[in-house]
């Protein structure tokens, strides 16, 4: 037996929030923090797995899904359910990063189906990296491929001075702020219409345009190679 947790830290509510969550989690499958260290052969260590579930700090989201996937049980693993864990620690860990992070209040996230000129790219953009808890340009260029989203660059489409120089590195920035596969092809859409509208005779403008379509089809593949569920 592990020593009692001290009392959640709730000076942030949100990251209280996430602290109950991974807390609940832990003992839900009877784990010690020094037992979820050994699983992990001590990466991350007993203290880092302790801190987490404190509600003192927010953890980064490594930390946070190994906490996940370490304490799963079998239910979650015959049903399925270990998914909608790790999308719920996100939510939870995306609203204490926010809490802590962001520059300023969003009520909610952008929606790219309102964008329709390249100010409101620039704008819907710098709300999305606010919503996503205002990752460093540095932890941004760290997730991408080398060279693909190089912090200067992102320094300035946070700062609303400029926008991606192409249809990639704007992926690469989606990417970077935990966008989806179909939250890709709804701002790439916007972007397009974005460029279409401002820029209607540019030649970058077909490129965005392109790249839209290819998310639209990647994502219809993807949705019909699914297995057909006859009981749906």
């Amino acid at each position: 037996m592990g020593r009692p947790d001290k009392p959640v830290d709730c000076t942030i509510p949100a990251r209280a929030k996430l602290a109950v969550f991974l807390r609940a989690r832990k003992t839900a499958a009877g784990l010690t923090y020094d037992q979820m260290a050994h699983l992990v052969s001590g990466a991350p260590s007993k203290a880092t797995f302790e801190r987490a579930a404190s509600g003192s700090c927010v953890p980064s989201w490594e930390t946070v899904y190994v906490f996940v996937i370490v304490t799963k049980t079998e239910e979650e693993e015959f049903t399925g359910r270990l998914d909608f864990a790790i999308d719920s620690a996100m939510e939870l860990w995306l609203d204490a990063r926010r809490a802590t992070r962001a520059p300023y209040y969003l009520h909610a996230a952008p929606d790219p189906d309102l964008i329709g000129s390249l100010a409101d790219l620039s704008r819907g953009l710098r709300d999305l990296h606010v919503w996503v808890g205002y990752p460093t340009p540095g932890e941004m260029e760290r997730m991408c491929g080398p060279g693909e989203l190089p912090r200067s660059t992102t320094r300035r489409i946070i700062q609303g001075r400029t926008l991606p120089a192409s249809p990639e590195q704007a992926i690469a920035f989606l990417n970077a702020c935990y966008v989806g596969p179909i939250g890709v092809e709804l701002w790439l859409a916007a972007a397009a219409r974005a460029f279409k509208h401002d820029r209607p005779y540019y030649p970058e403008t077909y490129s965005w345009v392109k790249a839209h379509a290819k998310a639209r089809n990647q994502n219809q593949e993807a949705t019909s190679d699914q297995p057909f569920d006859s009981a749906a």
